[in-house]
């Protein structure tokens, strides 16, 4: 099912253990979707609940406070941002390091 490209609004960081994100509201219901669609899965094995904010990552592995700090006041310094979503990737975590299943095209962009 094609879906209609996403006008996003990023404007909120969180940091977890580790774990820096921006969340991102406006493609909760196609997370939602997906999650639907795949009821035995488990993102990050439950790590961050049953059912996490739809988010882009922007680092891992900051598990040093004073990184994750910095991460965050730099990534916080460009928002709040306006994008546009033209797909939704899911990806997993493999030995090789995270790796893309599968993307889900949304609608086409305007313009060139």
């Amino acid at each position: 099912m094609l879906r209609a490209a996403a006008d996003l609004l990023l404007e909120e960081v969180v940091t977890e253990s580790g774990f820096v994100a921006v969340t991102v509201p406006g493609l909760q219901m196609i997370v939602d979707a997906f999650r639907t669609q795949w009821p035995g899965l488990r993102p990050y094995k439950g790590r961050f609940g049953a059912q996490p904010a739809a988010h882009v990552t922007v680092a891992m592995g900051a598990d040093n406070p004073t990184a994750a700090a910095h991460v965050r006041a730099a990534i916080g310094s460009l928002l709040p941002l306006h994008t546009r979503a033209t797909a939704v990737q899911l990806v997993v975590l493999t030995e090789g390091g995270w790796q893309p299943r599968f993307t889900v095209p949304l609608g086409v962009p305007d313009g060139p």
